[in-house]
């Protein structure tokens, strides 16, 4: 969360300014139900940051949130759950006045805690009013199985007991994340990984309002709108959810990965870190984009891959950033101030991929080639998509014609670069990748781009050894 501004200064300070404002008390899902119809009714985005999902999670999210469900977002890892579940807070209006000193958000008109109903009842209209913004009326909470009650609903403080008050006295109560995210917003990620007791006990606050603690109960009408996140393998019969908190969402909404390279490419673009350091300058290659996006593809259709665990988006992003890490420590060693990612960069992709998939393999070792396989069918895809193979052919001539070209992490850009003049057939199909940019650092990773491409298709020889490599004809 960021800082949370101050109240502004016109704001009523007691009940009975608030009443005088005209200010009318709404519960929460009537609140995010109004402020979503405005943004839907002025055709803008529920909230900023959340793509490929335009037309198939958030129409589906809007209508949860117009019949004012809670809702339970099913999906693998890196689905943009948490995000969503997090922008919610957006849709709320900015300031919302409690009774102050309230631990439960307490509604000025409608008090539930001991606290705020014996402060209503002492001062009358002038029982002082506070003010919390959005931001601080979201509660989040990561399933696990030792999440307690009283994490989650509450626990009799000791201390006040000692102070003198009786058991029975509600003021001895701590509150737990759900009451303490009254008239807001409560996110359990995980949901099934919740203890099959304190899961009930969650339906028993929501259901039933009220709060059993120690022996002592309760009514505590709290005014929350639920949303949880699960695995779709969990979140079932067979799995570690009781059926009756699954039937207290109104909403079941099921979130996917991208769906085409493109959004995948986008979503990179604005989680990655900037890839320029210091004083290097890095220039990504759109056609290095579309590997690290086309490899993630690829992993997500492959029967070498566990789906159970998904591959995440941030896998994408991960590989994105080491591939101009890996970039920019080549040019650190080479000296120079502008560099562009190359295909024999890609080795770098191994330590950034190998926590974030699992390869199911027979064999004992066969984890790298397997990564290795991928890469190079992501390298291949590209290839196809964008090369101009018609004028490959004067490419592939010159190499029949007995010339060898020298690649690799070891040769600066302008050496690499100066290939497609020592090679003119290499020129064209080249400038045609990179558009308009034709520093010496773009165009040493084409070069390298179309031969290894030339290779995987069978027209070219490669020796490799190290992050070198020599291309030559096959006959």
């Amino acid at each position: 969360m960021s800082d949370v501004p101050n109240a502004p200064s016109n704001l009523p300070t007691t009940l009975g300014a608030l009443r005088a404002s005209g200010w009318q008390s709404q519960s929460v899902k009537d609140e995010l139900r109004l402020n979503a119809i405005a943004r839907i009714k002025a055709a803008e985005p529920l909230f900023e940051g959340v793509l490929g999902y335009e037309d198939s999670v958030m129409p589906q999210l809007e209508n949860a949130l117009l019949a004012g469900h809670d809702v339970v977002f099913l999906g693998e890892r890196g689905q943009a759950k948490s995000r969503i579940i997090r922008s919610l807070t957006g849709l709320l209006d900015e300031w919302m006045p409690i009774i102050a000193g309230s631990e439960i958000n307490d509604d000025p008109y409608n008090p539930v805690s001991r606290y705020a109903i014996n402060l209503c009842e002492k001062r009358g209209d002038k029982t002082p009013v506070s003010w919390v913004h959005r931001s601080e009326r979201f509660g989040e909470k990561l399933a696990t199985p030792d999440t307690s009650i009283a994490d989650l609903i509450g626990e009799v403080d000791p201390i006040k007991v000692a102070e003198g008050r009786y058991l029975s006295d509600e003021l001895t109560l701590h509150y737990g994340l759900v009451p303490r995210t009254n008239r807001g917003i409560f996110a359990i990620n995980e949901l099934p990984d919740l203890a099959e007791r304190i899961q009930v006990g969650l339906l028993n606050i929501l259901e039933e309002r009220d709060v059993q603690i120690r022996g002592y109960k309760i009514r505590l009408p709290i005014d929350v709108m639920l949303v949880a996140s699960a695995n779709p393998e969990d979140y079932t019969n067979r799995g570690r959810i009781i059926t009756p908190l699954k039937d207290r969402f109104g909403s079941q909404i099921r979130t996917h990965y991208p769906l085409d390279v493109d959004t995948e490419i986008s979503i990179v673009r604005q989680e990655a870190r900037p890839a320029s350091i210091g004083d290097v300058d890095v220039s990504m290659p759109f056609f290095m984009e579309q590997i690290v996006a086309t490899f993630s593809q690829h992993a997500r259709a492959s029967s070498q891959v566990n789906q159970r665990s998904g591959v995440s988006v941030r896998l994408s992003v991960s590989n994105y950033e080491i591939l101009c890490a890996n970039a920019v420590r080549r040019a650190l060693r080479a000296g120079e101030t502008h560099v562009a990612p190359r295909i024999s960069d890609l080795e770098a992709l191994a330590s950034s991929t190998s926590g974030k998939i699992e390869i199911e393999s027979l064999e004992e070792g066969r984890e790298s080639a397997i990564l290795q396989q991928l890469i190079s069918g992501a390298v291949l895809t590209v290839y196809k998509q964008l090369a101009q193979h018609e004028k490959m052919r004067d490419v592939i001539a010159a190499f029949e014609e007995g010339g060898v070209a020298h690649v690799g992490g070891d040769r600066g850009s302008l050496e690499q670069a100066t290939l497609i003049m020592e090679m003119p057939s290499l020129r064209e199909p080249v400038l045609a990748l990179i558009g308009g940019d034709e520093s010496p650092a773009v165009v040493a990773s084409a070069v390298e781009f179309v031969l290894e491409g030339l290779h995987l298709s069978k027209r070219l020889n490669k020796d490799a050894m190290g992050n070198r490599a020599t291309y030559r004809s096959r006959s």
